[in-house]
């Protein structure tokens, strides 16, 4: 700064605020209400996933006000904008969930265009449901700007009133969203009444914030903290809590310390810190998504960091903080325990974090981890010496079937229920699986296959909760297993494999598959493989007749479709940072 004016000679609005050829863009700011003071400072994109669509989300607009109080004070200008969200519990079971994994590269496309089009000089980040997270981050590391991440925060956990006319074990404890996608499944199997199911669907939401349990959205907020793009605790407070909007002044305040320490998302984002992040999901048993999404936002580096990658990870990290799905506890218990801090704190004493990986307050996760004077609590934050599992609760499968790697969430599951085989049951579509589940035309210890739903197949690779959960609701998740090209919700429980790649639509052996094909699924050893020798695979691959016609033959999803790329990878739509001729931030 100087004479009170910054020297914006490296920064990018200096092309929309500097010098006399600039008097009809400065007239734009005047117009709005900008000082001569505030046009000369740094502007910083203020973006967020706000809407009307979803509690998740309902909550962003009041916290990016606190973000531009923070900006304020730390004498910058913020620029507040919005991006789309596509929110996955509403999209959830029907054509809509076609446009949640698309809705990923819009947003990152969307602000990466916002940013670039008004040359703003930094960026904090505000997201509340599972693609906007990942999506909002990949932007950050993208453009490579000064980036502060801040997540909107979890929904509180519903309760049954007093008194209510429910099954007992719904009003004994916590209640999620996924306890309703189950509940539709004991409605379905007669369990449940009509009555108990209004009165359910009227408590298990109670406020606004992502969905409470250790799903996608929780998820994707603990790695934004692991990886050091939001401030340390930030993912932990609900929604509600009018500690969110602290957490949010001091974004705004943080990412004006980074723009002066030209500190940028690549400096935050690196192999070492994207390995950190695996090792958080792994020990949260967090959601097979992260698969698809931590390789995405390394691919905006131009970083390698593949599905082998994050489950090799996986493969050797403990599980020991016991979350929803396949544990007790909400994302409310685990920042009363602490938070993420004191889960990364656990993992380095293992030797399992990279200390030295820089974050957005300007010290090292290894500076932070020493300010920790919080402990395990052994309830919902068991000590690594003791955790719940000694290996992670998320794993990857490879074999004759996926080729390219599959996922499996196994958090909660007993050594015994982590291997199973059985005959397939073929579906071209989710649609066709959950009308057999709902009339129970399936058998105990069958191999459901739902193919046709990867991310160009579908297109879109929907997620499978409807399903999962009516399985679940059945009283049957234990009795047959399910694999797809598609994926599954954070909430999914059972033994459900996703990711399974090649997808069907570019002729991986899924699309070979026939009912009866025996299956075997095994956890324990990462396999995934049909009994097919390679001769009766290849004699069907001549036979096959190619990809699955959609409906989607022009717009967004059609765009999509043309462009995605495999699922190990994560499912990106452009060639990455490797291909990159220059730095958003440099030109």
């Amino acid at each position: 700064m100087t004479n009170g004016k910054t020297d914006k000679s490296k920064l990018p609005s200096r092309h929309v605020t500097e010098g006399p050829a600039r008097a009809p863009h400065r007239s734009y700011y005047y117009a709005m209400g900008l000082t001569e003071a505030e046009i000369d400072q740094p502007f910083v994109g203020v973006a967020t996933c706000w809407n009307e669509a979803a509690p998740c989300n309902i909550a962003l607009n009041r916290q990016a006000q606190a973000v531009k109080l923070g900006v304020k004070t730390a004498h910058g200008t913020p620029r507040e904008f919005t991006t789309i969200t596509v929110t996955d519990g509403i999209a959830m079971g029907h054509e809509g969930m076609r446009s949640s994994l698309a809705s990923r590269e819009a947003i990152a496309d969307t602000v990466e265009l916002t940013m670039r089009g008004h040359c703003y000089d930094a960026l904090v980040g505000l997201a509340g449901c599972d693609k906007s997270l990942p999506g909002m981050m990949m932007a950050m590391i993208r453009l490579n700007t000064p980036s502060v991440f801040l997540y909107g925060g979890s929904i509180l956990p519903g309760r049954v009133p007093a008194g209510a006319d429910v099954p007992a074990d719904y009003a004994a404890r916590d209640l999620t969203v996924q306890d309703m996608f189950e509940a539709v499944g004991k409605h379905q199997n007669g369990n449940l009444s009509d009555a108990a199911l209004e009165i359910l669907e009227r408590v298990a939401c109670p406020s606004a914030g992502a969905c409470g349990g250790q799903f996608t959205a929780n998820t994707m907020a603990c790695v934004s903290e692991a990886i050091g793009l939001a401030l340390p605790n930030s993912a932990g407070a609900p929604a509600p809590y009018e500690s969110r909007d602290q957490y949010a002044v001091a974004s705004g305040e943080a990412v004006m310390n980074l723009i002066a320490k030209n500190i940028r998302a690549r400096d935050i984002v690196t192999r070492k810190s994207l390995e950190n992040a695996a090792r958080v999901v792994a020990c949260t048993g967090g959601s097979t998504n992260a698969g698809l999404h931590l390789p995405a936002m390394a691919h905006e580096a131009g970083i390698d960091f593949f599905l082998d990658d994050v489950c090799e990870i996986f493969r050797d990290t403990p599980y020991f903080v016991d979350l929803k799905p396949g544990g007790q506890f909400v994302a409310k218990d685990l920042y009363e325990a602490g938070g993420l801090p004191v889960v990364m704190k656990e993992l380095r004493k293992a030797g399992l974090i990279h200390e030295d990986c820089m974050t957005v307050t300007g010290y090292s996760i290894g500076e932070e981890i020493d300010r920790i004077s919080l402990e395990a609590d052994g309830r919902v934050i068991h000590p690594i010496a003791t955790p719940i599992t000694k290996t992670g609760g998320v794993i990857g499968l490879k074999g004759n079937l996926a080729p390219e790697g599959a996922i499996v969430k196994v958090a909660g599951m007993s050594a015994a229920e982590q291997v199973f085989t059985g005959p397939a049951r073929v579906f071209e579509c989710e649609e066709d699986a959950f009308a057999a589940v709902k009339a129970r035309e399936y058998k105990e210890g069958e191999v459901l296959v739902i193919r046709n739903e990867g991310p160009a197949g579908g297109p879109g690779m929907r997620e499978m909760l409807s399903t999962t959960a009516a399985l679940s609701g059945q009283g049957m998740g234990k009795s047959v297993a399910l694999i797809t090209d598609g994926r599954f919700s954070g909430a999914t429980r059972g033994f459900c494999v996703g990711h399974v790649g090649p997808e069907a639509a570019h002729g991986g052996p899924i699309a070979l598959l026939r009912d009866g094909d025996m299956i075997t699924i095994d956890a324990t050893t990462g396999e995934l493989s049909v009994d097919l020798d390679d001769a009766t695979l290849d004699a069907r691959r001549a036979d096959w007749t190619g990809a699955k016609p959609t409906n989607y033959a022009a717009g967004a999803l059609w765009k999509y479709a043309q462009l995605v790329g495999p699922t190990y990878r994560g499912a990106v739509t452009h060639p990455g940072g490797d291909e990159e001729t220059h730095v958003y931030m440099d030109l």
